[in-house]
């Protein structure tokens, strides 16, 4: 299962989410699928499941506010634990 799956499939059981699936660039918080106490469960998910550390300056849209966006910030912290 590849990162966008399988964090899809954490907010479809976490989250109230209606619908066949979620658009990749679709903004967690603009939609209202995932609220400020939302994050704080995904990160800690995102920790637990990929073995990263999220930083309190991590913690942007720019890093969390999607499923595309959550996947290349996974991808990151993996590559960068492994250089």
């Amino acid at each position: 299962m590849s990162i966008r799956e399988d964090v899809e499939q954490f907010i479809r059981d976490n989250f109230f989410f209606e619908g066949d699936r979620l658009d990749a660039d679709a903004s967690f918080l603009e939609t209202g699928i995932i609220d400020s106490t939302g994050v704080l469960e995904l990160v800690a998910f995102l920790e637990e499941r990929y073995g990263i550390k999220v930083a309190d300056q991590d913690l942007t849209p720019e890093n969390l506010d999607s499923l595309a966006r959550i996947e290349a910030f996974v991808e990151k912290k993996r590559a960068a634990a492994e250089a």
